[in-house]
């Protein structure tokens, strides 16, 4: 991003400044991720937290880090963008929920400084955690990210809300009693982030192998019995082996009017991730279709988190498939 000067040359001093937050812009957009669930509006509050830094820079007095600082504009301008458009989840659900690209957090993996590392750490960036966190309201939500994810202190973050020690630790109780509400029971065995099993990587292979055969029993062979199946930012939701297998084939998967699959193995919020692509009949190219974000869980596919073609573009998928 380039932070407009309206005209004006900028200093050497200036362009420093500017470099410098050009330093913080990745772990900032992650931030927004995480307070906002949509990776489209982080983008944008990324922008935003610039802007008003770049208008400030002469109130910076460097009494806190650069990071510190932009921390705090940037959490404020997602409290102020949480304020003005308020969402409200649907039966539960978190409709606005849109996955973030791997290949973007690993800018952050090996970071000189250190601190960024914690930024991406696989816990605190998959879809249960995001869709968990989103459930809070947003003051406790800022609360739990500044203390839990980043690790500021109690003071730090009460600095950054501009708010008292206290009232950080009252937000972040009701924080961690939501979310142990919000996420799922069996978390504790699945947290810790890891590469894929040996075995995980093969169960990844047979469901793009029963997919794109279009074999609804081998899919079926693959899913765990309480596996979840959910569409955003549509806001029903399928628990069960047996009630997502006939969801698919209510939608007609595996008939002839549905078209031919290819897949793509990807990745996105440190889980692994198939991108569907379509051939309808009288098609000549693979179409973008849906992207199936995966959870595995005792050797089973336990949960199945679906995004649109809009996302393809975000992570670097190519347009079509030939």
């Amino acid at each position: 991003m380039t932070i407009s000067t309206h005209g004006v040359h900028p200093s050497a001093d200036e362009a420093a400044f500017t470099e410098q937050l050009q330093r913080h812009r990745r772990e900032l957009h992650v931030h927004c991720y995480r307070m906002l669930g949509s990776f489209d509006d982080c983008e944008d509050l990324v922008q935003e937290t610039f802007l008003r830094a770049w208008r400030g820079r002469a109130t910076f007095a460097g009494r806190s880090s650069l990071r510190a600082w932009l921390y705090k504009i940037a959490t404020n301008a997602c409290l102020d963008a949480l304020d003005k458009r308020p969402r409200l989840a649907i039966d539960g659900e978190i409709t606005w929920l849109q996955p973030y690209p791997d290949e973007l957090l690993d800018e952050l993996v090996g970071a000189e400084e250190g601190p960024e590392e914690a930024v991406v750490e696989k816990e605190t960036i998959e879809l249960a955690y995001l869709t968990a966190i989103q459930h809070l309201a947003p003051l406790p939500r800022a609360v739990l990210i500044l203390r839990d994810v980043l690790g500021c202190s109690a003071k730090e973050t009460a600095d950054l809300l501009e708010t008292t020690a206290a009232s950080v630790n009252s937000a972040l109780q009701r924080a961690r009693a939501g979310m142990r509400e919000h996420l799922p029971e069996q978390r504790l065995e699945w947290a810790p982030g890891s590469d894929p099993t040996v075995a995980e990587r093969e169960l990844l292979d047979r469901y793009v192998t029963y997919g794109e055969r279009a074999d609804v029993h081998a899919l079926a062979s693959i899913l765990h019995d309480d596996v979840r199946f959910a569409m955003p930012p549509q806001p029903d939701v399928w628990h069960g082996r047996d009630g997502v297998v006939q969801c698919w084939v209510d939608g007609g998967f595996g008939t002839e009017a549905f078209g031919a699959l290819r897949h793509v193995i990807t990745r996105a919020n440190r889980q692994p991730a198939v991108a569907c692509y379509v051939r309808r009949p009288g098609d000549d190219a693979y179409a973008p279709m849906a992207i199936d974000v995966l959870r595995f869980r005792d050797g089973a596919i336990a949960d199945i988190v679906v995004f649109g073609p809009e996302v393809f573009a975000a992570l670097g998928l190519p347009r079509e498939i030939r």
